[in-house]
């Protein structure tokens, strides 16, 4: 373990925490990212018959750049947001060849790494889209059973699926913005800089990909405005000389409350950046996913960008903002977001709504055992540690280590957690999934260590109501 893992990395070193048994089902996991990959080598390790269907070519989901499967949004200057101690995987480092921060092919020839060294490779079917994953049982009446269809092997049965297709897919476009017509993107699409170089651009969004293409573009552009509609808090990569995410993850313990971390977090920005409403930024209200950049704060400083605080209308290539002020522009990258797509899961199953999944512990339909959905969220922390931790308490389900509540139970916590994080953040479809991990963690152990203690004492009363 390295020094800046945090408590939950150096906890994932332990056994199983129920009974030393062995897989015997058979499992589909749809993704070959790093969520499907996590997911695949946590099952395989105890036994289990795991089948990973990945849409494209290439493993590593998000992070193959110009992927295949049409689904990645890397473009190609991206670097992650956290350390290479705080963003790899409990149990295989890193090369040495890998940056602090590691970029978009540190990150693919680490996933490629992580499948070989643990047999998720041979496990993997290439170039197989899903189509459909369909029930195939009477809930409560029967074993779960899942049909998984692709568009080359048509249909085939598994005793459970685990969905890892991730949330970054599905351009979120705004109507009013996507009027601008010719000249208008996704920064889904965005790959590189050259194309905008003497141009006019407005990037609309303050979002870690809005900061990167901005500052990507600023130099070589005409002109590039940033929209930043809502307030933000934007982290620095490095401080005192040291990747930020390794001074943060000092303080991201359980027992030290949640408003104070947040207040030491953002102190601690506060020093680095001073105070960002004085570069055109509004101040943050409601809490909002954080954005990490290393750059954008000086490219404003040295007038490469320009901030406004929000669209009034957009007329073709003309943009009025709303201090009033109008300008023509060549390009508008809009940073807006995406949307949750399971298109091949059926409305009756799944259904997402306000882009908002009702999934216990963002993992559990309520009805429909066997079916799992792993990586539907926003963090404050970097995915993989957590994606580990999901794994692993679906794997004791999938043991009979445990077994989640009845779906009244479920559907009530549900609830309470969109309550809990509605109260909080801001109301944007980004934050319908948003989680701070501490919490989360807690939440999955609570939950795993209640599953576990209720399953052990109906193991050990049904011999003895038999016997009465």
């Amino acid at each position: 373990m390295t020094e800046v893992q945090s408590v939950f990395q150096r906890g994932l070193a332990g056994p199983v925490a129920g009974p030393n048994r062995r897989g015997t089902r058979r499992v589909a996991v749809i993704g070959a990212g790093a969520c499907g990959l996590c997911a695949a080598k946590y099952l395989l390790e105890v036994g289990f018959d795991v089948t990973v269907f990945e849409i494209g070519s290439q493993i590593g989901g998000m992070w193959c750049y110009r992927n295949d499967n049409g689904r990645s949004s890397a473009y190609r200057t991206l670097h992650i947001n956290t350390s290479r101690g705080v963003t790899r995987f409990s149990d295989l480092d890193f090369d040495a060849a890998t940056q602090t921060f590691p970029d978009h092919a540190d990150m693919h020839r680490y996933l490629v790494a992580y499948a070989e060294h643990f047999g998720v490779a041979p496990r993997i079917r290439f170039r197989r889209r899903v189509t459909a994953v369909r029930p195939a049982f009477a809930p409560g009446a029967a074993p779960p059973a899942w049909d998984v269809v692709t568009e080359t092997d048509g249909a085939e049965r598994f005793d459970a699926v685990i969905v890892a297709t991730g949330h970054l897919s599905a351009p979120l476009d705004v109507p009013m913005l996507a009027g601008f017509g010719a000249g208008y993107l996704h920064a889904h699409a965005y790959r590189e800089p050259e194309p905008f170089v003497g141009k006019r651009v407005c990037v609309v969004g303050v979002g870690n990909s809005a900061c990167d293409i901005a500052s990507d573009i600023c130099v070589t552009a005409a002109r590039t405005v940033l929209v930043a509609r809502s307030g933000a808090v934007i982290l620095p990569k490095l401080m005192f000389g040291r990747a930020f995410t390794d001074i943060t993850a000092k303080i991201q313990r359980p027992w030290i409350p949640r408003p104070l971390r947040q207040r030491i977090i953002r102190r601690l920005a506060w020093l680095a950046h001073g105070d960002i409403t004085k570069l055109g930024f509004k101040p943050p209200g409601a809490l909002v996913h954080t954005t990490s950049n290393a750059t954008v704060v000086t490219d404003i400083a040295y007038r490469r960008i320009t901030v406004q605080q929000g669209i009034d209308a957009v007329t073709g290539h003309r943009i009025r903002f709303a201090d009033g002020s109008e300008e023509e522009f060549d390009a508008l990258i809009a940073a807006t977001g995406y949307r949750i797509d399971l298109d091949f899961i059926p409305e009756e199953v799944l259904k997402v709504v306000d882009n908002r999944l009702d999934l216990y512990l963002r993992i559990i339909p309520p009805d429909w055992p066997g079916l799992f959905f792993m990586g539907f969220f926003n963090t404050d922390t970097a995915l993989n540690m957590v994606f580990e931790h999901q794994a692993r308490f679906v794997r004791e389900i999938l043991l009979d280590n445990a077994t989640p509540p009845p779906p009244d139970i479920m559907r009530q916590a549900i609830r309470e957690r969109h309550a809990w994080y509605a109260s909080r953040f801001k109301n944007t479809p980004r934050h319908t999934i948003e989680e701070e991990h501490v919490r989360y963690l807690n939440d999955l152990r609570r939950a795993t260590r209640t599953l576990l203690a209720r399953t052990r004492r109906e193991a050990r009363t049904a011999p003895r109501l038999a016997a009465e």
